[in-house]
């Protein structure tokens, strides 16, 4: 039986899971997520679990936040004047917002903190700091 191993274009279907057994992301009513394993295309801790698999196998892998958004970085977030912020702009906790750098850049940012007076930003990735689990079964090696 063929094995995945590193540079296989595989297809699996899988749900992600917080600690707290809420999911955030599956494929779950949508085609597999279909990648080249070791190319860098998904989060290194799920990356790595994939040789050795072959088609049809299931298994739980436990990811730590390190092998997959990383540390929330406090140096992502920026606070606001609130007055420089437009009326028309949602500033509920936890919306997210596209935010335009100095240099240009388009930025994804997450309302964080608000008050009268400032408004704080988050540009780190949502799952930053989050150790994730997730179910995966192999559904195709390419």
């Amino acid at each position: 039986m063929t094995q995945v191993k590193s540079g296989d274009t595989v297809r699996i279907h899988y749900t992600g899971t917080l600690s707290d057994g809420a999911t955030f992301d599956s494929s779950a009513g949508r085609d597999p997520l279909e990648f080249t394993v070791g190319s860098g295309q998904i989060i290194p801790g799920l990356d790595a679990a994939l040789p050795g698999m072959a088609v049809g196998d299931k298994k739980t892998v436990e990811v730590p936040c390190a092998d997959a958004y990383g540390e929330a970085d406090p140096n992502a977030m920026q606070s606001v004047p609130r007055g420089e912020i437009p009326d028309h702009i949602p500033l509920d906790l936890g919306t997210q917002l596209q935010v335009q750098t100095p240099q240009g850049q388009t930025l994804q940012v997450t309302v964080a903190q608000v008050d009268e007076e400032k408004v704080v930003l988050d540009a780190n990735h949502p799952l930053a700091g989050k150790d994730l689990t997730f179910d995966i079964e192999l559904v195709e090696i390419a």
